[in-house]
């Protein structure tokens, strides 16, 4: 289910009303504004006019929307990432992340104050615990949490939540900023990889062979590889990190050397493959990118019931 599709069931359960009546409303809003707002849009208004506050309620995983501002919810958490200290246009600060899930989905927390990171540092946030999540932002599929969010241990109990990563069927042109996707599509352009080196010990970007938190290291190379996929409904460029450049077919020494990928980067242009992934925001370039997590071949009898369906 789409972000529009979300909020339509949700003012309608909250509001009493039809669908339909509902995307009249809409409708009617985006043509007073004479199309210059999206129907996602044009739809949180028509909530906000029928009362309907979704910064006091709380939601379910499956019902974040992209671009929400105070989003509220409860969710345990089942992986705790590390946490890492960042230096950015003179800032520096710590970042940290979990992964939170309830009944319905699973989503990435991402924290950037302080306080909420001492809670990890201090053992009072950890896998299996339980908490409360309120006034976070949707952005990229992930909850940001600020200073102005709260996040606190609940004592609610919650035992079956889906810890498994969902993916949304769709074409890449139906696909939206933060929704996670799988969909068949063919490679039609490489570009070369780029390199970069990471402290074996906490992943993070070495320079000069120096960690900022381990000092000197003796760093691992890691490559980045750009493609552009087409699905028959747009192209895309995607970008695939690490180890899943291999599921391409391609070695250590092929993904390592210029010379050697050159010899290489043709055999799989044509080839159609089963991706899954990210849509995301590239903040640099202000574009849309689709960060790939697996790359597999089509099942060959799932192609065919395909085209069977077609021809009856």
């Amino acid at each position: 289910m789409d972000n529009y599709e979300k909020l339509l069931e949700r003012i309608s359960r909250s509001s009493a009303l039809s669908r339909e009546e509902i995307e009249r409303k809409i409708e009617a809003k985006k043509a007073k504004l004479s199309g210059l707002i999206s129907k996602e849009g044009a739809a949180q208004i028509v909530a906000a006019e029928l009362g309907i506050n979704f910064a006091q309620e709380r939601l379910k995983i499956s019902e974040l929307v992209e671009g929400m501002k105070r989003a509220n919810l409860i969710g345990k958490i089942i992986k705790v990432g590390p946490i890492r200290e960042f230096n950015k246009n003179g800032r520096e600060g710590k970042v940290a992340n979990l992964t939170i899930a309830d009944e319905t989905s699973n989503a990435r927390v991402v924290l950037w104050d302080t306080n909420h990171i001492s809670l990890i540092e201090k053992g009072k946030i950890k896998e299996s615990a339980v908490i409360e999540i309120a006034n976070a932002s949707v952005r990229n599929g992930e909850l940001h949490l600020s200073s102005f969010a709260d996040i606190k241990i609940s004592n609610e109990k919650m035992d079956a939540v889906i810890s498994e990563k969902l993916y949304s069927e769709k074409t890449l042109i139906n696909a939206k900023l933060g929704e996670s996707i799988k969909m068949r599509a063919t490679i039609v352009k490489t570009f070369e990889p780029r390199y970069f080196e990471v402290c074996p010990e906490c992943g993070k970007k070495a320079i000069d062979e120096e960690c900022k938190i381990h000092g000197k290291v003796s760093p691992q190379k890691r490559a980045v590889l750009s493609i552009i996929i087409d699905d028959g409904s747009e192209t895309m460029r995607s970008v695939i990190f690490g180890d899943q450049i291999k599921q391409l077919g391609l070695t250590d020494k092929e993904i390592f050397s210029l010379e050697e990928y050159t010899k290489v980067k043709n055999k799989f242009l044509g080839e159609e493959k089963v991706f899954t992934g990210n849509i995301k925001n590239n903040v640099l370039y202000n574009t849309t990118e689709f960060n790939i997590e697996t790359i597999e071949s089509p099942d060959l009898d799932i192609l065919l019931k395909e085209l069977e369906s077609k021809i009856v």
